[in-house]
């Protein structure tokens, strides 16, 4: 026989509407959250912003500094899968529990099997983006266009495939950005918090956010400029959005699905 607290994690999900405006609810908690635990939510956000510092190196020695933006990008769709452990923080939190880094670690061992399926989807979507951006970079500028980093800026803006691949490419990262905040807005601190499938979780998200376009459009609106702003600097000022944005989306998941 399953225990009470297994059970209750096992309920249908309700899905609540919410007002456009909600996210700065959302925001505000994951505030007093980090602010609480202030060595949890910077450990998380140092160690990302150093994996961004590596990733662009790598690009760098490679040669391909082109791949810097697309594949930062890219890296943010597997950011929530990362996050598994600012959402247990929050959870604790929640409950009155202690928060340390031990607990947290539940977040990613609770429902294991689970989560690292949805890791899997998500890294997949981050590898097929890349690559389309690969693709889409060798249409517009040719195969044989491969000026040296301090030129390459100049050399983008010589050419005139530079606004072309700006709409194409913009447009094909809008499309997979949101089939992955879709799939990913709630499912992830569900997982976190429930004894439910991905597939049954994937649902319940994509479900969340057509039930609430206006603020779910909004919440992703603001993850895109708080995390562009963070990246200006190189990276740095990702070591607070990061965790930031995860608490907040710990929220959202409570605030959106009973």
């Amino acid at each position: 026989m399953p225990s009470d607290a297994q059970a209750a994690t096992r309920r249908p999900a309700i899905i609540r509407t919410v007002a456009p405006d909600r996210p700065w609810a959302w925001l505000t908690a994951g505030w007093r959250d980090l602010m609480a635990n202030p060595q949890i939510g910077f450990f998380y956000g140092g160690a990302l912003t150093l994996a961004g510092w590596v990733l662009a190196l790598v690009l760098l020695w490679a040669r391909t500094a082109w791949a810097i933006l697309p594949a930062s990008a890219g890296f943010f769709m597997v950011a929530p899968i990362l996050a598994a452990g600012l959402y247990e923080a929050s959870r604790l939190r929640e409950e009155g529990k202690p928060v340390t880094f031990a607990a947290c670690m539940a977040g990613f061992t609770r429902n294991g099997g689970q989560l690292a399926f949805m890791g899997v989807v998500l890294v997949l979507l981050h590898l097929f983006w890349v690559r389309v951006a690969a693709l889409i970079f060798m249409l517009m500028f040719g195969i044989n266009f491969t000026p040296s980093l301090e030129a390459l800026p100049m050399a983008m803006l010589r050419s005139d495939m530079l606004l072309p691949f700006l709409i194409v490419g913009t447009g094909a990262g809008a499309v997979l950005a949101g089939a992955a905040f879709a799939i990913s807005a709630v499912s992830i601190p569900m997982l976190v918090d429930r004894d439910i499938t991905a597939m049954e979780a994937i649902a319940v998200s994509v479900r969340t956010v057509l039930a609430n376009p206006g603020a779910m459009l909004f919440w992703a609106g603001l993850i895109v400029v708080f995390t562009a702003m963070a990246m200006v600097p190189f990276f740095l000022g990702l070591a607070l959005v990061i965790p930031l944005v995860g608490h907040a989306t710990f929220h959202a998941y409570r605030d959106l699905v009973d």
